[in-house]
C-alpha cells in the first residue's frame, strides 16, 4: 500500500510566560518559534483550495499557526492570551495545541506529528 509523508516548516514570533515558573521563563518574554508539521496518509485528498484528490493535506492548512494572531494564527500574539486555559505555554503544550488545531484542518485518516522549538538547539515532538 502506498504511503505519502510530507513535512512543512515555518516560524512565528510570539510572547509568553510560564505561569508559576520560578525563574526568567516566568516573566513575559518572546521567541521565534520554529514549527515542523509532518503529515502522512495512504490516500490523497482534495482540499479547501483544490477540488481534486492530489495531496495528503494542503500546506496552507498545515501552516495556519504562522498567520497573524488577529487572523486566527499565533504570530505576534501573547500565547497566554491566545491558547485556551487548559494549555500551559511550555513548548510541550504549544506542540500539543498546534497538533490538536491542525488535526481539525486535515482530512480524516491523515496522521500528524508536530515539532516545536523555542531555541535553535531544543525541540519537542508531539503525536497522538
Amino acid at each position: 500500500m502506498p504511503k505519502w509523508t510530507l513535512t512543512t516548516e515555518f516560524t512565528f514570533d510570539s510572547a509568553h510566560y510560564i505561569e508559576d515558573y520560578n525563574g526568567p521563563c516566568g516573566r513575559l518574554h518572546g521567541h521565534t518559534y520554529r514549527v515542523r508539521v509532518t503529515a502522512s496518509s495512504t490516500t490523497l485528498h482534495p482540499s479547501e483550495y483544490c477540488p481534486h484528490p492530489v495531496m495528503v493535506a494542503d500546506f496552507r492548512s498545515l501552516r495556519w499557526a504562522k498567520r497573524d494572531s488577529t487572523k486566527g494564527g499565533l504570530d505576534h500574539g501573547v500565547l497566554n492570551e491566545l491558547l485556551p486555559k487548559e494549555y500551559a505555554t511550555t513548548a510541550e503544550e504549544i506542540a500539543r495545541y498546534i497538533y490538536n488545531e491542525t488535526k481539525q484542518r486535515v482530512p480524516e485518516g491523515v496522521t500528524l506529528k508536530v515539532s516545536v522549538s523555542e531555541t535553535p538547539n531544543s525541540w519537542v515532538e508531539y503525536e497522538d
